[in-house]
């Protein structure tokens, strides 16, 4: 997988060394700002997919400014929140959740995302993934329909983190990115 230098960020797939930064990002995201999960005295929240995910991160220096990931083994997190889930899913030959897309809040608006974004999705290309699901946080939909994204079936989560369900074709990206 590429790496990617944009200033003092460098975008890449994480080395089990960047796990605990992982972890204790994801807690100040989906347990501290968005209250998707319970607060951890530790400040560290483990995916309860973290050994099927492929994590991309973003580093300034040595700290972690943002990270997504992907698994392509099923069940995924969203089969566990809709029901027949790819009865709201168009045709598609191999099919990749993505998750935990995350950047700390002071770092926002500054092009991470998509520095992420421009190294995840060759990857998924070359690994010959057409279509991907995320669910999206509803305070950010604009992010995910910039990049394509099509929301689908009803909202998922709780009163105090709703996601929406949201499918994106791969290849389309290919070229909003210019990645290749």
């Amino acid at each position: 997988m590429p790496e990617e230098q944009t200033g003092s960020i460098t975008v890449k797939i994480a080395s089990q060394e960047e796990f605990e930064k992982i972890h204790e990002l994801n807690h100040q995201t989906f347990a501290i700002e968005i209250p998707q999960h319970e607060k951890r005295p530790d400040g560290k929240l483990i995916d309860v997919f973290h050994e099927k995910n492929t994590y991309i991160v973003a580093l300034e220096g040595d700290e972690l400014v943002g990270m997504i990931c992907y698994n392509p083994i099923r069940p995924f997190s969203l089969d566990k929140k809709l029901n027949n889930l790819d009865e709201y899913l168009p045709d598609h030959r191999k099919l990749v959740e993505l998750r935990l897309f995350a950047v700390k809040k002071d770092k926002r608006k500054q092009g991470i995302a998509i520095s992420m974004l421009k190294v995840l999705i060759p990857d998924l290309i070359g690994q010959g993934y057409d279509l991907g699901v995320i669910s999206g946080s509803v305070n950010e939909l604009e992010l995910y329909k910039n990049i394509g994204s099509v929301p689908f079936g009803p909202l998922v989560g709780t009163e105090k983190a709703l996601y929406q369900p949201l499918y994106f074709h791969i290849n389309n990206l290919k070229g909003a990115f210019k990645v290749l």
